[in-house]
């Protein structure tokens, strides 16, 4: 059965939204107290100690963060020649390397049960970079980048199964966003994703099964931050993810990642990948996704 819609305006863009959603009834001001009764979120504790602020945007004026209530999330981290990498980036970022001429890659998949934009899926192929405006990589940054704890990264492909996503990532934040149909399943048993390329053949399958552990709320928060150009000028968006129930492997065993024909796939083999040294899988989090902002890069150092 095809879901009713409404149309909004996002920054001059007609988008059409599901009728009766969370965006459709609340344009991102989401009463936490009705998010609270939805029988598939945990709590709201984590989004009551971050209020919204109202901003203009590319997209028009907006609230910030955007709120995902209930999510779930698959990283598979691979090794790749810091050449490949750099052929890739932008001059002004540099990779995050675990040894010369050694960096890192990584294929991953999301869903998005309930957040402020309703339910979506999506999926990128991101390369790890040093922090903008550092000097020479200290060992702090290796290490909590490989932690989790807070990641640096640039993504060159990024695909997602709704309309509103895609404007909203696109023209709000720079990514390089495309609609197309994502089929993602992450559980406690087995994480299933498959991308269709614009023929919908494969483009690119994940597979794995996850190990977790359970975590209080707030007990466990890491932070992303991504690096996108908007115009000609540099910014940063800033992601803070509360988990709740998660596992990583090193060097794992028993992966199935498939590459077709697409976007993501002709991405990840420009990188030429080689090791599968890290997964982590999510089965339940909460993510505060917060507007890009201006940030500065030291050019001088980047290739350092």
């Amino acid at each position: 059965m095809t879901q009713e819609t409404v149309t909004v305006d996002l920054g001059g863009r007609a988008v059409d939204v599901p009728k009766g959603g969370l965006y459709d009834r609340y344009r991102m001001d989401t009463d936490l107290d009705a998010v609270a009764t939805d029988p598939r979120v945990s709590g709201v504790d984590f989004f009551r100690r971050l209020p919204k602020a109202r901003v203009d945007s590319p997209i028009g004026p907006t609230l910030t963060p955007n709120f995902y209530y209930r999510i779930a999330t698959a990283r598979l981290t691979l090794t790749a020649p810091s050449r490949a990498i750099r052929r890739r980036l932008p001059e002004e970022l540099a990779p995050l390397e675990v040894a010369p001429g050694l960096g890192l890659v990584s294929v991953m998949v999301f869903r998005y049960d309930v957040c402020d934009i309703d339910f979506y899926t999506e999926a990128a192929v991101g390369i790890a970079v040093r922090p903008a405006r550092h000097g020479r990589l200290g060992f702090f940054d290796l290490v909590t980048g490989l932690k989790n704890e807070h990641l640096h990264s640039y993504v060159l492909s990024l695909p997602v199964s709704s309309d509103i996503a895609q404007v909203r990532g696109h023209d709000g934040y720079g990514f390089p966003k495309w609609v197309t149909s994502l089929d993602v399943d992450i559980d406690a048993e087995r994480t299933e994703a498959r991308v269709a390329n614009d023929r919908g053949e494969t483009d690119l399958a994940l597979s794995a099964a996850p190990r977790q552990t359970t975590h209080k709320s707030g007990e466990q928060v890491s932070s992303l931050t991504s690096y996108t150009t908007i115009g000609d000028a540099w910014h940063a968006t800033l992601s803070q993810t509360n988990v709740l129930s998660a596992g990583s492997t090193t060097f794992p065993r028993g992966v199935g990642l498939r590459l077709g024909e697409g976007r993501l796939s002709d991405d990840l083999r420009s990188l030429d990948p080689r090791k599968p040294i890290r997964l982590d899988v999510m089965t339940e989090g909460q993510l505060a996704l917060h507007m890009p902002v201006p940030t500065s890069i030291r050019e001088q150092e980047a290739r350092k």
